[in-house]
């Protein structure tokens, strides 16, 4: 059986409708992103942009003039949003010099304070008491 990539890759599939929310797809973001009471709500919403370009184009390099235009923000803030996302561990950037946009990696086990990695999946070492 060939991977899913391959098959969308050669566009041997469609989506008969005609809901443009379907035709335009949907991103999943994990849960840990969207419970983590440290990351602003923009920061969420930049971390799943990053996601819906990379899993439409098989790799994430959009613009900062390209987020804050599909974010309905000005480019600075876009700026502060990557950086704190950066900050967090959940994106790693790599600048590919003058002119070109950046390359972003998204991860999706981070390292926290309270614990060496954690991916999002509770784990027996895990204090659950203190997770809302």
């Amino acid at each position: 059986m060939e991977p899913i990539g391959k098959i969308l890759k050669e566009k041997n599939l469609q989506l008969d409708t005609i809901d443009p929310v379907l035709q335009q797809g949907f991103t999943q973001v994990p849960n840990f992103i969207i419970r983590d009471a440290n990351l602003s709500s923009g920061a969420k919403v930049t971390y799943a942009m990053f996601l819906s370009y990379a899993w439409h184009n098989d790799s994430c390099f959009p613009g900062q003039d390209r987020l804050a235009e599909d974010m309905g923000l000005v480019r600075s803030r876009v700026t502060q949003l990557i950086t704190e996302l950066e900050q967090a561990g959940l994106v790693s950037i790599h600048r590919r010099g003058q002119g070109k946009t950046n390359l972003y990696t998204v991860h999706f086990q981070v390292k926290s304070k309270n614990s060496p990695v954690y991916s999002g999946r509770r784990t027996k070492s895990v204090d659950k008491t203190s997770r809302s």
